[in-house]
């Protein structure tokens, strides 16, 4: 009998977290820096006693050194909410000014230039009317300070206004805000390693585990940016590749037809035949110039935070070691069978393309619960979809294309089906060891993509985030000014498609 899974999951298919496990490893820090030492008394000036306070003590050393290795959010003692990069942090600051007290506000403006502090944003309201009748005014600063500074900055605020206090912010894990930091996302799940796990068919192979850990090396040192490596496949390891042949002959009537396009201009374009395993750096050429996406190569099953953010930046997380020549129909994990053969024709596809990168987009930040669900939909979709085309249901998930029995057993009278209904998919348990008891069928892509759409927008976050296509970057449209900028853009944008439709009225 034939195993139940060509493919599993793709270094790919995500893996909900583990409850103490918010996303990458050591990417967020929470744990309050240390107070600074209390102002012993003012000597000439308030200035002089910054800059006195500022060069002394070892608080604002020891602050320094632990705030300033790696951005993400930490806490100060006070409850002041700061964002961590490079040496410096962003903090957003609320303060008021009586009536009779405004000349503290160019007190303010001393201690900026004291500390070196950036102005990133400043808002001004009327405040409560004090006794006198005096009108206080409240301020709103987002500013930019030394981390070592962070403690003698807000203290130094104090002395010169009144009702110092943060912004309430809700508190969001870190994820990557340009494709360089997807080399942070790389937890991974060894709950299938072949070192780990002893049912996995090549635990008791000494040499297979040898070679897997040479290949998966080569992955752990990859910077982005980098063309992929280069892996010389063994005869051993192209004669397992020979599943292709057998996939092959019965996708033109199960698989869909971007698969079926997108898996023939592979094997006219980048090299995939049935005696030659192909080099990701060819596939990902392809892909690049057919869709944006990018492959990176990855040493195993990923977390489903780190997988889901890096297709917020059209880069697939792609595994280039392959399953263990004993079981050639059948993978326990991902491996470069599932992600050449199930993914990737897929991804050469712009509407499915732009469907998988709108779940990475929605993973960003969104809590852990969030990140269940979504990673849910993956599966559900990415990984085990089915759709309606000319009346009939075909394929378009990874884990069926990858696996000639599950792809027969999909689309035979045997399993249930289910419209695509999001709210529905996201809550619905799945196998990673069998076939799945229940299958979801699209409309079409754009169906898809228009109720992951509406799904996303009901994910609860403080901002939405944007990506930009010319720097590789996601915008977080956390402020009116920003979201502007976006307008104007996509304004511009619409002049040029008018200007296009106007040639041909």
């Amino acid at each position: 009998m034939e195993p139940p899974r060509t493919g599993y999951l793709s270094a790919a298919a995500p893996v909900a977290p583990h409850p103490t496990r918010g996303g990458c490893g050591g990417a967020m820090k929470t744990e309050g820096g240390p107070q600074a030492a209390p102002f012993a008394g003012r000597k000439r000036s308030l200035i002089e006693d910054a800059r006195r306070e500022r060069g002394s003590g070892p608080a604002a050393s020891s602050a320094g050194s632990s705030a300033g290795s790696s951005a993400g959010p930490s806490r100060h003692a006070d409850g002041f909410v700061f964002e961590e990069k490079g040496g410096r942090v962003a903090i957003d600051v609320l303060f008021a000014l009586s009536g009779e007290k405004h000349a503290g506000f160019f007190n303010t403006g001393e201690i900026f230039e004291t500390f070196e502090a950036k102005l990133l944003h400043v808002e001004s309201r009327p405040g409560r009317k004090s006794k006198n009748g005096a009108a206080d005014l409240e301020f709103f600063m987002r500013c930019e300070v030394h981390s070592s500074d962070r403690d003698v900055f807000i203290n130094s605020l104090k002395r010169v206004v009144d009702d110092v206090r943060s912004v309430p912010e809700e508190k969001v894990p870190w994820f990557p805000r340009q494709i360089k930091d997807l080399d942070r996302c790389n937890m991974l799940i060894t709950k299938f390693d072949p070192d780990m796990d002893r049912d996995h068919p090549g635990h008791g192979d000494p040499e297979y585990r040898k070679r897997r850990a040479f290949i998966s090396e080569l992955a752990v040192a990859y910077k982005q940016g980098e063309p992929p490596p280069t892996v010389e496949y063994t005869a051993e390891e192209v004669s397992t590749w020979h599943v292709y042949r057998q996939l092959r002959g019965i996708y033109p009537g199960l698989a869909c037809r971007q698969f079926l396009d997108g898996l023939q201009q592979l094997e006219e374009e980048a090299g995939y035949a049935e005696d030659r395993i192909p080099q990701l750096r060819e596939v990902s050429a392809f892909l690049k110039g057919k869709t944006g996406f990018q492959l990176r190569p990855v040493a195993g099953l990923l977390s489903a935070r780190d997988f889901l953010c890096s297709l917020a930046f059209r880069v697939f997380q792609c595994t280039q070691y392959i399953r263990h020549p004993a079981a050639p129909m059948h993978s326990p994990e991902p491996d470069c069978c599932h992600e050449l053969l199930g993914h990737i024709p897929m991804l050469a596809d712009k509407e499915f393309a732009q469907f998988s990168q709108e779940i990475g987009l929605a993973s960003l930040g969104a809590s852990d619960e969030d990140i269940e669900k979504l990673s849910t939909l993956y599966w559900f979709t990415v990984e085990f979809g089915l759709c309606k085309q000319n009346g009939a249901v075909k394929a378009y998930g990874a884990g069926l294309l990858s696996s000639y029995g599950e792809l027969v057993y999909a689309l035979s009278n045997e399993p249930a089906y289910k419209p695509f209904n999001p709210e529905e998919t996201a809550t619905q348990p799945y196998q990673d060891q069998t076939y799945q008891p229940v299958y979801f069928v699209s409309e079409s892509f754009e169906d898809a993509k228009t109720k992951m759409r509406r799904y996303s927008a009901t994910i609860k976050r403080p901002f939405a985030v944007r990506y930009d296509p010319f720097t590789c970057s996601v915008e977080v449209l956390d402020q009116p000014g920003k979201i502007q900028s976006s307008l104007s853009q996509m304004r511009e944008d619409l002049k040029t498609l008018q200007s296009a439709l106007e040639r041909f009225g």
